[in-house]
């Protein structure tokens, strides 16, 4: 809605994981160097910590784009498996046979696969994402999965990422044989004010913006202490300011457009105002200083709550709740832009079945519904040791995004060779672009490089059609 009033090609402050809006600062870039060489160069369990909105699940993202390619990554996104659906999830991902209903057996035939990737020299990672909410019995399957190892060396490495409340269940004393074998800890910190406005003006330029320095030292201040450094908070409370300074005819976001924002959005202090505790690092904090990047401890935020707001509301679409009616009237819901190549329209509904080049009502535009339908029949004829070009990968509730993102590319790139996928074996329904059809990995990363620089800059990464399947 308010791109061309900035001069943007995309939404700055999307609250989805992209990571070529990875910032950098604030110890991430540390943190994601600390953690890809504690995976490739240790053996126990890693633990990253951090609140709700903290950028766990971005850094989990970045891992699965910066771990070399002799690392195969399982991503589990559903916290609630059983112990036996765990086994089964990383199993599909690794491409085990499946027994029906005999775990013992599944057991045995994944570690005959660990040991037959382990001699090929490669070593498997099994992400897992929002671990705090797992079941006490899978927790304790992830203990056991540990135990999985050769004559010399672990045959998995596991990453947990959870909230603080995973370091109180760790600490449960039937916990304390998986605690023992957690060799790393890590914690995101939220970010500093300094953080905050480097972090704000990163994300314009790279969503496009040229123009000077858009939010004053009273906006920042503001949305530094509403959001008490959490960067989904920040980004939810910029992208309303910046919607409530288009409204105003206005290039600035100052404490106006902030309190606004800040108005709509109606945060509540994290854990009901109780500062985080500042938690040692242990071994992870000298991986960071032979990085060169210090010691990274998580310390206490902000938590003042926001002061008195006075400014009159104006027609923001609420990314979160929005207030009753009590409080302040409801936000007026400006109407979704057409599909295009700088589309950024609000989360489709999720996609059930792939439709006509018209499109359907599911949420998909008519290139995605085109592309997924010929893809199908790609999938199906062509051998599993083939290779293809992942671009692009994201909730379906962005659907959207893929719309714009095939309307930009299929000009600059062979459109027949652009392919579109769904899947949901991680326990997360997602969408995903990719490109090529390349008889070995050689041939895909040499396409890579023949890519345009936008494409090349998100990192894109080979993968085997046998994975996809």
């Amino acid at each position: 809605m308010y791109l061309d009033h900035f001069g943007l090609r995309e939404a700055p402050f999307r609250i989805t994981p992209h990571t070529e809006f990875f910032f950098a600062g604030g110890n991430r870039g540390s943190t994601l160097d600390a953690l890809i060489y504690a995976i490739t160069h240790d053996e126990g369990i890693v633990k990253v910590s951090g609140e709700v909105g903290s950028g766990k699940t971005m850094l989990c993202r970045m891992l699965l784009e910066r771990l070399p390619d002799n690392v195969e990554t399982v991503y589990l996104a559903n916290p609630s498996l059983s112990r036996d659906e765990i086994l089964f999830a990383i199993a599909d991902e690794l491409g085990v046979p499946l027994p029906e209903s005999k775990p013992r057996l599944l057991l045995r035939a994944l570690q005959e696969r660990l040991i037959e990737i382990y001699g090929a020299g490669k070593q498997v990672v099994v992400l897992i994402d929002e671990a705090h909410a797992m079941p006490a019995e899978t927790l304790e399957e992830i203990r056991l999965l540990s135990n999985l190892e050769s004559n010399r060396h672990k045959l998995l490495q596991i990453v947990l990422f959870g909230q603080p409340e995973l370091d109180a269940r760790l600490a449960q004393t039937d916990m304390r044989q998986l605690k023992e074998r957690i060799t790393h800890n890590f914690a995101l910190e939220p970010l500093k004010r300094n953080d905050i406005s480097s972090y704000l003006m990163f994300r314009m330029r790279a969503a496009g913006y040229h123009g000077p320095d858009l939010f004053s030292q009273a906006a920042i201040q503001l949305i530094s202490r509403s959001s008490e450094g959490l960067t989904r908070r920040i980004n939810i409370l910029a992208d309303k300011a910046l919607l409530a300074a288009f409204s105003q005819g206005t290039h600035q976001v100052d404490h106006k457009e902030a309190k606004a924002a800040i108005r709509d959005a109606q945060f509540n202090p994290m854990a009901d105002g109780r500062a985080r505790p500042a938690i040692w690092i242990g071994i992870a904090a000298l991986l960071l200083t032979v990085a060169g990047a210090g010691i990274l401890l998580l310390t206490k935020s902000e938590t003042e709550p926001p002061p008195a707001l006075t400014a009159p509301p104006i027609p923001v679409t609420p990314a979160t709740t929005p207030p009753p009616a009590s409080t302040a009237p409801p936000a007026v819901e400006a109407p979704p832009p057409p599909a295009s190549a700088n589309s950024t329209a609000p989360a489709a509904a999720p996609i059930e079945q792939p439709a006509a080049r018209s499109g359907n009502a599911a949420g998909l535009g008519p290139l995605t519904a085109e592309r997924l339908q010929a893809s199908e029949a790609w999938l199906k004829q062509t051998p599993g040791n083939h290779y293809f070009i992942q671009l692009l990968n994201i909730e379906t509730s962005a659907a959207r995004e893929v719309e714009a993102f095939l309307a930009n590319h299929s000009a600059t790139l062979d459109a027949q060779q652009l392919r579109v996928y769904r899947s949901s074996l991680s326990g997360q329904d997602r969408i995903g672009v990719i490109y090529g059809d390349f008889a070995t990995r050689n041939e895909a990363n040499a396409a890579i490089g023949t890519l345009p620089a936008a494409l090349r800059m998100t990192q894109p990464h080979p993968r085997a059609v046998a994975r996809l399947r």
